[in-house]
């Protein structure tokens, strides 16, 4: 594991380790379920929340972590998961460099069209240094519009600096809020001052 997902292993209490240690020996030892049926740590994923309130996010991203899915695998569980299950598909992506960024884009994509903060948050991780330069720059207005501090933009600084578009959709961005008589979050003047600085 890295560091990053060895702490939170560590910071689980007694019983959510031990379930979930039970969960990743299940998964590795019996991938499938009887008769071909899916794997049993599919529905181990569903029910962490059940079985480790309070640290659930961190659970499943440690079984996806240890189980190392594939992209379609990833796709189906997104589709069909709660937006906490959806949180923890985007947030273990950068964990398994494995995967092909283009095959796992269209999660990125998706959470950045809703209005869920967390998914928000969660899409605008590491996963999103392989959008296009158009797809980030909405992704970073995205964080704005939904109040995500931009400090969640993995790789914000230096795709910001000396991004001449990026600076004038901030201030048509601050323009209509000023319109409106709405603040302009502070966040925009700090990214906006690195969009006008030399590249």
């Amino acid at each position: 594991m890295t560091d990053d997902l060895t702490i939170r292993w560590t910071d689980l209490d007694d019983s959510t380790r031990a379930w979930l240690a039970r969960t990743v020996f299940e998964a590795a030892t019996a991938p499938r379920g009887p008769d071909g049926s899916p794997p049993v740590w599919e529905k181990r994923f569903a029910e962490a929340g059940r079985h480790c309130r309070g640290a659930e996010d961190d659970a499943r991203v440690l079984l996806l972590h240890a189980v190392r899915p594939g992209a379609t695998t990833l796709a189906q569980l997104y589709a069909h998961g709660t937006a906490a299950e959806r949180r923890a598909v985007l947030r273990v992506l950068p964990h398994l460099p494995y995967l092909n960024p283009t095959d796992v884009l269209p999660l990125v994509e998706d959470a950045l069209r809703t209005n869920d903060t967390r998914l928000v948050a969660a899409a605008v991780g590491p996963a999103a240094e392989h959008l296009e330069d158009h797809a980030w720059r909405h992704a970073v207005l995205k964080c704005l519009f939904t109040g995500v501090p931009l400090d969640a933009v993995a790789g914000l600084e230096r795709r910001a600096k000396g991004d001449r578009e990026l600076a004038r959709m901030l201030t048509d961005y601050a323009a209509e809020r000023g319109a409106a008589g709405r603040p302009v979050p502070e966040d925009l003047h700090r990214v906006l001052n690195l969009a006008t600085q030399e590249s």
